[in-house]
């Protein structure tokens, strides 16, 4: 049987990058894409183009595509989060049209990476599992749950199954240390820098953080279990990507201190984002149970690698 290509979209990101390393090593063949963020209508073109080649690489057979860009954090602007918005539907139109004509649809997978943080930050009775009611506290979280309604309505019109992996915080090798968020990574380049830290929420407040080669095992075995005969053409399952573990911000300096030697540099300070950040983030799923079986590295360890890489940076002079 012919095996099914996969479109990573998104692979230059931290979760996108595990995943194509992920896939690979499973054999499974992988079609990647340089999108034009910037640039919408040369976005869209590159979604065409890469459309096209999943269609011919699929060869009238079955075909994944996995969504796991994204550039918005709790504290991006409103105006940013709807331009995201924006063209991840034209994008949806654009698979549409060049890959779900005829009933091709059924043929297709789709997997989109969503936020946890974001879209229960507001809920009640922690821990949250996918039975929660949802609740966003940030346009970041509302932009999330839109882009999830956007899919959802896709693989309803398309008959394409649809996996929503709702990520907790994620950390690992490869993040980008630009972008105001990732704290284990903000911890480790401030150890190589010196310069300290700001934590704008307390040191008791709960995360569940997941290590990257964790969350890339939980996408690939989420998208076989979604071609199961069990998921019906059309139908959108909603799982936590989480390692169901949670940690205080304490208990994180804690671990950093103890690879690191010494205590990181803290600065507790304020933020007008701080509201949006909820106090107690723990999670369990109880979506497809089975593909939380296999153990998730342990943070200690986590935090050993993501030193590592920010090492080799700062010795290449790309800190």
């Amino acid at each position: 049987m012919q095996a099914r290509p996969t479109w990573v979209i998104g692979a230059g990101g931290l979760l996108g990058r595990a995943v194509v390393r992920e896939l690979e090593s499973r054999k499974t063949p992988v079609l990647t894409s340089k999108i034009s963020w910037a640039d919408p209508e040369a976005a869209l073109r590159e979604f065409r183009f890469g459309a096209e080649k999943l269609r011919n690489a699929a060869a009238s057979g079955q075909w994944t595509i996995a969504w796991c860009a994204g550039a918005g954090v709790t504290g991006t602007s409103q105006a940013a989060l709807d331009a995201e918005l924006s063209l991840f539907s034209r994008a949806l139109g654009v698979f549409e049209e060049t890959l779900c004509a005829d009933g091709d649809g059924r043929m297709g997978a789709m997997f989109l990476a969503s936020s946890a943080g974001g879209v229960y930050a507001g809920s009640s009775t922690p821990p949250f599992t996918e039975e929660s009611p949802v609740q966003p506290l940030a346009p970041y979280g509302f932009a999330k749950l839109k882009a999830e309604a956007a899919v959802t309505d896709f693989a309803k019109r398309t008959a394409v199954r649809t996996l929503i992996g709702r990520v907790s915080n994620l950390y690992g090798p490869g993040q980008n240390l630009r972008k105001p968020q990732g704290l284990i990574s903000v911890f480790a380049k401030a150890h190589l820098t010196g310069a300290p830290v700001s934590v704008y929420v307390s040191l008791d407040t709960l995360r569940d953080y997941l290590f990257v080669d964790d969350a890339s095992r939980l996408v690939s075995d989420g998208i076989d279990r979604l071609v199961l005969p069990d998921v019906l053409p059309g139908e959108t399952i909603v799982k936590i990507l989480a390692s169901q573990r949670a940690d205080t911000i304490g208990n994180l300096i804690g671990a950093c201190r103890a690879i690191f030697k010494r205590r990181p540099l803290i600065i507790l300070g304020a933020s007008p984002f701080a509201k949006a950040q909820a106090h107690d983030l723990r999670l369990r799923s109880v979506v497809w149970p089975e593909l939380d079986e296999h153990p998730v590295t342990p943070l200690a360890v986590g935090i050993n690698y993501t030193v590592q890489e920010v090492q080799r940076l700062a010795v290449s002079g790309k800190l």
